[in-house]
């Protein structure tokens, strides 16, 4: 990828000469892939393969056959495919909610905490007619993705801080446990890290810490999550992270919308194949925590532009359902998710009155 950023062209003589890059993707008509492994590398061509379609760290089987020019040209590729999955169990008669909501985004100008008070007082069935309190009472847990605070980044350079700045960093975060512990006080709830929270950079992103939230944290029903996160409810598999692995994607290849994204790791049995190359990941050198050896039956990615959702059926039965979360702060936006039919719908929320 000849766009793909390069630490040194920071110091090359030659940076003016490099073309203006569209932050958001590195793709280029010239791109072309290679299949490496210990042994060497080797150009692949044909039609089979398109490289907007395939990243760095995929791991697949190719058939083809030697050219004259020294190249391989692709005549199959073999994908891991998805991987088995456990039997959805009977469906439970009553009907079961899990709500996710990312980018909260606390402390920055974009977050409207009367938006964010008004999804804890619905999911606490302190909102609404009769009907929209019936359903509140059937959450049965919440999901924060990511993305909770936003700390101002220019504090953190590295000095000492003023009382008055020291403030404004604890802020968010003592405004966030406000919220979470009106939750926590009736649901089970699951808090994920994210690229903005204070927690490390790398994946898998540990647990925010329990001090951060002296409220919530007393309550059983509290649970501060990794990124990726993957728990089980009623024997239905969830897995998600908070967006990074997505994000990064969208970067080094190209698709018709989110959801493809989260297909395609699927069914390389991989939730982050561009760590360590463009995505920071912590090295492990016996195991690779971010394989998928076992299909979840909900699969969902945060902190996105927008919602979007739809269900993959795989070979041997599977059945996944994908959701992309929108960030709550930018569209007032959470997701709820049936587990009695593993159906979706939104939840809205707006504070301004239409003229």
């Amino acid at each position: 990828m000849k766009l793909k950023p390069c630490i040194l062209d920071e110091y090359s003589k030659e940076r003016s000469a490099v073309p203006l890059v569209k932050p958001h993707n590195f793709m280029h008509p010239d791109d072309y892939l290679v299949l490496e492994d210990e042994s060497g590398r080797v150009k692949l061509g044909g039609d089979m393969l398109s490289p907007s379609a395939y990243v760095t760290g995929v791991v697949v089987a190719l058939h083809g056959k030697e050219t004259s020019a020294g190249d391989f040209l692709v005549l199959d590729v073999l994908e891991a495919g998805l991987a088995p999955q456990i039997e959805l169990p009977l469906q439970p008669r009553e009907d079961k909610y899990v709500v996710f909501v990312s980018g909260l985004s606390l402390g920055s100008i974009r977050s409207n905490p009367l938006q964010f008070q008004l999804l804890v007082d619905h999911i606490t069935g302190h909102l609404g007619d009769e009907q929209e309190q019936g359903i509140a009472a059937e959450i049965v847990h919440v999901v924060v993705a990511g993305n909770s605070v936003e700390i101002p980044v220019g504090l953190l350079n590295g000095q000492n801080l003023a009382p008055k700045d020291q403030s404004r960093l604890s802020e968010p975060v003592k405004e966030l446990d406000i919220f979470l512990s009106q939750i926590a006080a009736g649901v089970p709830l699951d808090i994920m890290p994210g690229p903005n929270d204070p927690a490390n950079f790398s994946l898998p992103q540990q647990s925010l810490h329990r001090c951060l939230f002296p409220g919530s944290a007393t309550y059983n029903t509290f649970r501060s999550c990794t990124n990726p996160h993957c728990f089980e409810l009623d024997n239905i598999r969830f897995l998600g992270t908070s967006g990074q692995n997505i994000d990064d994607l969208e970067k080094y290849s190209e698709a018709k919308d989110k959801l493809e994204f989260l297909e395609r790791t699927l069914k390389w049995r991989h939730l982050a194949p561009t760590a360590p190359n463009t995505l920071g990941c912590y090295p492990f050198t016996d195991r690779d925590p971010f394989l998928i050896e076992s299909c979840p039956h909900v699969y969902f990615v945060a902190n996105q532009d927008k919602y979007g959702t739809r269900m993959l059926k795989g070979p041997e039965g599977q059945l996944i359902r994908l959701i992309s979360i929108p960030k709550f702060s930018e569209t007032g936006v959470a997701v709820m998710l049936n587990m009695k039919n593993l159906e979706c719908h939104t939840l809205s929320f707006g504070t301004q009155f239409s003229s």
